[in-house]
């Protein structure tokens, strides 16, 4: 009989011809390998095969199923780019491709979840803590019917610990790297409970060390229910990878809602106090964070709502921009319509997403460094909007302005420029703005301002002036 770590050198041996490594660091990535199949890919570590052949092939198998669930090229053998990718920082939680929930979909059978701080971790303050989990649960919250309470004894919910290798759970730490945190699916004792390897280094912002926050977001998913997404656009997707910022992808969000179903609206005096208030667009001090055209439409968009303008209609449609793009429930800064894509990218601090019509469009979001080459001083676009007869799109931050060239998918030489010097007249300030018939619509507070691109001439305007409100 072989064991388990002669049948993987046989499995090297046999499928990765040319592979540079020595025999001791060959020796150390088959007990990775070896390691890694067991933990997330229920290899069973205490086999003894028989048949060599079968052995190989379900071994093989067990390697595509992990390539595949990686993007990878399938070839059931260790190559280069499986090793490094089992080399990684992840989640303890094993694979399952394909499945957003958890296998069999466990789900807790109640809306309002309580969970506890057993202990804290000496790398942060405990304020920080309890701020960096306390963020992680509204992520989950905003786009849910779920709430989270804290409670200070006895039995919670969701029970959190900091703790380092065996611990009680069946499920050992590893120390530093690999394996960062673990958590378990709904259900009595531990279920629920997330576990955080104290032998990391936590964090706050640090991108070279462990950042709780989003290690907490993702663990907490699992909490709820959800399993690992192939999506690395998706927060539940194994892979440990900070960039700055967390939020959740559409993945993460169809697989909560598809548990619990989407947030609920609360009603009475909390409105107003969590922006549920529709606007009323016939008050003269209306104001909008966004405004964008929409296939001939204009929208418009304050907090949590969107107002929605149609040629053949007399009054404006008002509704809950969740209720269009759930991705997009908790608001965002700017938004504009690339006409010839039949394409809207909505803006919210440095990530940007793309729609056509209520359809989100997969690997969002997306970063503005990246897809534009905005500095890293720039934190927030303020308002854009693309000129359909140029396809030059405007980017206005602070009080300077950016020109993006859309064929060529590169900023214009010489920019950033002053808005005040190239738009005079409108201040130097933009709120929200939207293109039409050879105008830019400009909005700052309760103005809107008409500026003609060809003359340059401005026409001083409401900022509700779209809007039917006729004797106010």
């Amino acid at each position: 009989m072989l064991s388990l770590p002669l049948l993987l050198l046989l499995l090297w041996s046999m499928g990765s011809h040319g592979f540079p490594v020595s025999p001791e660091t060959q020796g150390e990535d088959v007990e990775l390998v070896q390691k890694y199949l067991e933990n997330y890919y229920n290899l069973n570590k205490r086999m003894h095969v028989g048949k060599q052949k079968r052995s190989v092939n379900n071994l093989a198998e067990l390697l595509k199923q992990m390539q595949k669930f990686f993007g990878l090229k399938v070839t059931g053998k260790p190559d280069n780019e499986t090793l490094k990718v089992m080399k990684q920082p992840r989640c303890g939680v094993p694979d399952v491709a394909l499945f957003t929930t958890m296998p069999g979909g466990p789900r807790w059978n109640k809306k309002d979840l309580t969970y506890r701080i057993k202990n804290f971790t000496p790398d942060l303050p405990r304020s920080v803590v309890e701020n960096a989990f306390e963020k992680a649960f509204r992520l989950w919250s905003d786009v849910s019917p779920l709430t989270f309470t804290r409670i200070f004894w006895g039995e919670a919910d969701i029970m959190i610990s900091f703790t380092r290798g065996a611990h009680g759970d069946n499920n050992p730490f590893d120390g530093p790297g690999d394996t960062l945190a673990h958590a378990f699916g709904p259900g009595p004792r531990l279920g629920g409970d997330a576990h955080f390897d104290e032998d990391e280094m936590w964090s706050n912002e640090n991108i070279r060390e462990i950042n709780l926050y989003l290690t907490a977001a993702h663990e907490f998913g699992h909490s709820l229910g959800l399993g690992h997404s192939s999506d690395t656009e998706s927060l539940m997707y194994p892979v440990y990878s900070y960039n700055g910022n967390v939020q959740l992808g559409q993945d993460d969000i169809d697989g909560i809602q598809k548990l619990y179903g989407p947030p609920k609206i609360p009603l009475g005096g909390e409105e107003e106090k969590l922006g549920l208030k529709a606007p009323d667009v016939c008050n003269s001090q209306v104001t909008f964070d966004a405004v964008t055209t929409l296939r001939g439409e204009i929208m418009f968009f304050k907090k949590r709502f969107y107002l929605r303008l149609r040629p053949s209609y007399l009054e404006a449609e008002i509704g809950f921009t969740a209720a269009f793009w759930p991705h997009l429930a908790n608001g965002f800064d700017a938004a504009y319509e690339l006409d010839y894509k039949d394409e809207i990218r909505f803006f919210k601090g440095y990530n940007y997403w793309a729609v056509q019509g209520q359809n989100a469009l997969p690997r969002y979001p997306r970063s503005i460094y990246h897809s534009f080459g905005f500095p890293r001083t720039v934190k927030q676009i303020d308002a854009a909007t693309s000129d359909v007869y140029t396809w030059k799109t405007y980017f206005f931050v602070a009080n300077k302005y950016w020109r993006y060239d859309e064929y060529r998918q590169s900023m214009d030489r010489g920019y950033p420029k002053m808005i005040a010097h190239d738009f005079p007249g409108i201040g130097n300030k933009v709120d929200a703005v939207f293109s039409k018939d050879g105008f830019f619509y400009f909005f700052h507070g309760t103005n809107q301002y008409k500026f003609n691109m060809k003359t340059k001439q401005v026409t001083i305007l409401k900022s509700n002036s779209w809007f039917n409100c006729r004797g106010y």
